[in-house]
């Protein structure tokens, strides 16, 4: 059985969930985020030999967007041909769907990691949001 996913829906998303990232975790809450991990911004020295080991990074967290996002896909797929639903509203209940799982796997940090509520709000927000777009994307584009 073929299961027919629209690849460049799939690149798309993830190349917004990338993006989305950048600025969720920079700009937007990267203060008040790295404030609750203990950690500081590195200094421009710092950031020069961090290059090679950030590009790694990136790298890998595009992948894993890439690998959600097709993940997203079939999901969206399959919830349709379930629910009889189309389009943007099918997405957004996978996308939603889909989050319960992180929300509830994130709680370990809180509970069993010493992360604050803040870091937990600040970090489930992110893919709360970030999913509700990854299915939207998925579900608007013709396969």
């Amino acid at each position: 059985m073929e299961i027919p996913i629209n690849l460049l829906a799939v690149l798309v998303s993830a190349v917004v969930a990338f993006i989305l990232g950048f600025l969720w975790f920079g700009p937007v809450f990267g203060k008040a985020w790295m404030k609750e991990l203990g950690v500081s911004m590195p200094s421009k020295d710092e950031m020069k030999k961090m290059q090679g080991s950030m590009m790694r990074s990136y790298l890998l967290v595009f992948i894993g967007a890439m690998l959600m996002s097709f993940v997203m896909a079939h999901n969206v797929l399959f919830g349709s041909a379930y629910l009889h639903m189309n389009g943007i509203a099918a997405g957004l209940q996978a996308g939603f769907w889909n989050w319960i799982f992180i929300a509830v796997a994130l709680m370990g940090s809180v509970l069993w990691e010493s992360r604050s509520w803040k870091f937990y709000f600040i970090t489930a927000g992110y893919y709360l949001v970030d999913l509700l777009i990854m299915g939207a994307i998925l579900s608007s584009w013709p396969v």
